[in-house]
C-alpha cells in the first residue's frame, strides 16, 4: 500500500454537474453501406439520434424526444434507423423507426404494457428483424419476424412456457431455445424452423452452456460453458449430439464468455475476458494489427471497435481509461488512416481525475475479495472519509473505467471503495455460489471487512465512513446500517431493497419463470421464513444510528417504490427524520439529466454534513 498513501498535486473543485451532464457525441455507429456515421447528442437536455456522411462536419437531427433520453438505437438498412424507449422508466420498451432524413416516425409496437428485446438483426435482410415480445402473456416472450418498413409482423415462434431465450443461426433462422422450469435449465434444439424442438441437455442453475453463436457452417455452436469446471470456458460444442469438441481458450483465475468474428471474412477474431480489466486474445492477424496500430496511435487508453460497416472497412472506435470518458474515431482499414470525431465530455479534464487501483483484501473467513480503490489528489491518503460503494446486481461485478459517482466523490474528498463481494460474476462457479442465501450475511460481511482493512491500512478515518448503492447495493446500504450499526456514518440507498417478502411479491412479470431460482438464490418466503426476516433491513430499523437518505424511482418495475417507502415510513414512526427524494418520471435509477443533478447535489449536501 505503500505507493497509495501520498498525492503528487492539489485539486481542484470541479462542478457536480460536469460529472453528470449529458455528453457532447455518444454511442456512434456506421451504416451498413459505410455512408453514414450516427451518434446521440442532446437536444432540449434529451438525447437524440443525428445523422452525418462520412467525412462531413454537417449532422442533422432526426428524432426529437422531450420526455427521455433514447437509450439505444440500431440501423435497420442504410436508410432507416430503429430505437427503442420506455415510458418514464417503467422498462416497457417500444421499438420506433425513423427514415435518416427524419421522416416517416413510426411505433412499431405499440402496444401497453408490452416489452420488446431485439432476437436478431438479421443483418443480410434489409426490411426485416427478429424481434420478442411478452404480448400474448405479460410472463413470457414469443419471437415475432418485424417488417421495420410496412410495420407488418408474424409470430414465428411461439413460447411454450418455459423458454427463456431464443438462438439464431447465421442465416437467422430460429435453431435454439433456452427453457427454465424455475431452478433447472435446459436448451431445446433443432435443425430447421420445420422442426420441432428437442430437449438436448438439462441441468440445474448452476451450470451453464450458454450459445454464443453457431459455427460458419451452422452446424455446430460456440458457447462458454461452465459444465465440468469451475471457470466459464469458451468451447465449440456439437449441440446437436450434446458433446463438447474443444476448447477455445479457459483462463485460471475468471470466466471467459465473449467471442468475436469477422461475419464478412467468416473468421474468429478475438477473445475477451476480464481479470482487473480487461483483456484481449487474438484469434485473427487482422483484427490483432489492427488493434496494435490504434494502441500504438492511442497509448494508455482501452480500446474498443463499436462498430463495423459491412464491407469491414469502416471501424468505429471509442477509448476509455479509468481518468477519461475517452474520445470517438473512425478507422479506414484501406488506407489505415484513424480520424478522431469527437470527445465524449471534454470539460472531464483527464489529469484532474485519480486512478482507480486495483485492490485485493481477504474476508474474515479467508477469501479473497478484489476491488478498487480510487484516492482524492493533492492530500495525504490517511484517516480519509469514505465512501463504501457496493455494485448492484448482486449477480454482476464491477469493472475497470471511469466512474463519475467515483470521480465525483473523490473529487469532493472521500476515498471510494469498490469491492466485488462474493456472488459477484466473473470469478468462477464456486465464488457465485457461495452467496447463496447469504444476503445481509457473509455478502454483507465481504464490505463491513472492506471497511476493516482500510481502517487497517490507515487509509480511513473510521468515525467518517459513508456507505452508498443502488439496487443490491442499496439494499447493502440498509443492511450495513441495521446489522453493523457502528460502522457507518451515514448512508445512501437508492432504489435498493428493504423488505426480501415484498420485494419478490412485486417482481415483473417476466421474471415469474426465474421466480423458484430467486427462492434458492435469496431465500424462500415461506421454507426461510426466519432467514428473511432476519435479512430485511426494515425489521431491524431500532437498531440503525446512523442518518439515512433514499432515492427512488416512482415506476420502477424492479424494485417497486413500495420498498423504499416502508423503510422511510419504518424509521419515521421511530421519530426519525430520513431525507427521501421520489422522482416520478424515473425507474430503477434516474436517467434523465435534471433528475441525476438533483440526486448528486443532495447527496453531496448530504455526505458533507455527516461525514466532513
Amino acid at each position: 500500500m505503500k505507493n497509495l498513501q501520498f498525492a503528487s498535486n492539489s485539486a481542484n473543485e470541479i462542478p457536480l454537474r460536469d460529472f453528470f451532464r449529458n455528453p457532447v457525441k455518444t454511442y456512434y455507429q456506421v451504416s451498413p453501406n459505410g455512408k453514414y456515421i450516427s451518434y446521440l447528442a442532446p437536444h432540449n437536455e434529451r438525447l437524440n439520434i443525428f445523422i452525418q456522411e462520412l467525412g462531413s462536419d454537417n449532422a442533422a437531427r432526426i428524432t426529437n424526444v422531450t420526455t427521455r433520453d433514447i437509450p439505444s438505437y440500431l440501423w435497420g438498412n442504410d436508410n432507416t434507423i430503429l430505437y427503442a424507449r420506455d415510458n418514464a422508466g417503467d422498462e416497457n420498451y417500444h421499438l420506433f423507426s425513423v427514415d435518416i432524413n427524419g421522416n416517416n416516425l413510426k411505433d412499431l409496437t405499440p402496444f401497453e404494457n408490452v416489452r420488446v428485446n431485439l432476437v436478431d438483426e438479421l443483418e443480410d435482410s434489409k426490411n426485416e428483424i427478429l424481434i420478442e415480445m411478452n404480448k400474448r402473456n405479460p410472463e413470457i416472450f414469443d419471437v415475432y419476424r418485424l417488417n421495420f418498413e410496412t410495420g407488418e409482423m408474424e409470430m414465428t415462434a411461439q413460447n411454450p412456457g418455459n423458454v427463456s431465450g431464443w438462438g439464431t443461426d447465421h442465416d437467422g433462422k430460429i435453431r435454439i431455445a433456452m427453457t427454465t422450469d424455475g431452478v433447472n435449465t435446459g436448451i431445446m434444439y433443432r435443425d430447421t424452423e420445420q422442426d420441432e424442438f428437442k430437449t438436448i441437455l438439462t441441468t440445474d442453475f448452476k451450470e451453464n452452456l450458454s450459445p454464443l453463436f453457431f459455427t460458419f457452417d451452422n452446424k455446430y455452436i460456440y458457447a462458454s460453458s461452465n459444465l465440468g469446471r469451475d471457470k466459464s470456458a469458451i468451447v465449440k460444442y456439437d449441440i446437436k449430439n450434446n458433446k463438447e469438441l474443444e476448447v477455445l481458450y479457459e483462463h485460471p483465475d475468471v470466466d471467459v464468455s465473449m467471442l468475436g468474428y469477422s461475419k464478412k471474412r467468416k473468421v474468429l477474431t478475438s477473445i475477451i475476458y476480464t481479470t482487473w480489466k480487461r483483456e484481449k486474445v487474438f484469434l485473427d492477424d487482422i483484427i490483432k494489427n489492427i488493434y496494435e496500430r490504434l494502441e500504438a496511435e492511442l497509448p494508455g487508453y482501452d480500446i474498443v471497435i463499436i462498430d463495423i460497416d459491412d464491407d469491414e472497412h469502416i471501424y468505429m472506435i471509442r477509448t476509455y481509461s479509468d481518468r477519461s470518458l475517452g474520445a470517438h474515431y473512425y478507422f479506414d482499414a484501406r488506407t489505415g488512416v484513424l480520424t478522431k470525431i469527437s470527445e465524449v465530455s471534454p470539460w472531464i479534464k483527464e489529469e484532474e481525475m485519480a486512478e482507480m487501483k486495483p485492490v485485493k483484501y481477504t474476508s474474515r473467513d479467508g477469501l479473497e475479495i478484489n476491488g478498487y480503490l480510487s484516492l482524492p489528489r493533492g492530500v495525504e491518503h490517511k484517516n480519509l472519509p469514505v465512501v463504501v460503494n457496493p455494485h448492484g446486481g448482486p449477480w454482476v461485478r464491477d469493472v475497470w473505467g471511469f466512474n463519475p459517482e467515483v470521480q465525483f466523490l473523490v473529487n469532493r474528498g472521500y476515498a471510494v471503495l469498490q469491492m466485488n463481494y462474493r456472488g459477484s460474476i466473473g470469478y468462477g462457479r464456486k465464488f457465485w455460489e457461495i452467496s447463496f442465501k447469504q444476503w445481509g450475511r457473509t455478502m454483507q460481511d465481504d464490505i463491513t471487512d472492506g471497511v476493516n482493512w482500510l481502517v487497517k491500512e490507515g487509509i480511513a478515518d473510521p468515525k467518517r465512513v459513508a456507505i452508498y448503492g443502488g439496487s443490491y447495493g442499496g439494499y447493502a446500504t440498509l443492511a450495513g446500517l441495521a446489522f453493523t450499526p457502528d460502522v457507518y456514518a451515514a448512508g445512501v440507498d437508492y432504489v435498493g431493497v428493504s423488505n426480501l417478502f415484498t420485494f419478490m411479491k412485486s417482481i415483473p412479470p417476466y421474471w415469474k419463470p426465474y421466480l423458484e431460482t430467486l427462492y434458492a438464490m435469496v431465500g424462500h418466503p415461506e421454507n426461510d421464513a426466519r432467514l428473511l426476516e432476519e435479512t430485511s433491513p426494515v425489521f431491524h430499523v431500532d437498531k440503525i444510528k446512523a442518518p439515512l437518505f433514499v432515492a427512488q424511482g416512482k415506476k420502477d418495475p424492479r424494485v417497486n417504490i413500495n420498498e423504499s417507502d416502508q423503510m422511510v415510513e419504518a424509521l419515521k414512526k421511530r421519530g426519525i427524520e430520513v431525507p427521501y427524494m421520489v422522482k416520478d418520471n424515473e425507474g430503477h435509477g434516474f436517467q434523465n439529466q435534471e433528475n441525476k443533478f438533483d440526486f448528486y447535489e443532495a447527496m453531496e449536501s448530504f455526505l458533507a454534513k455527516h461525514l466532513k
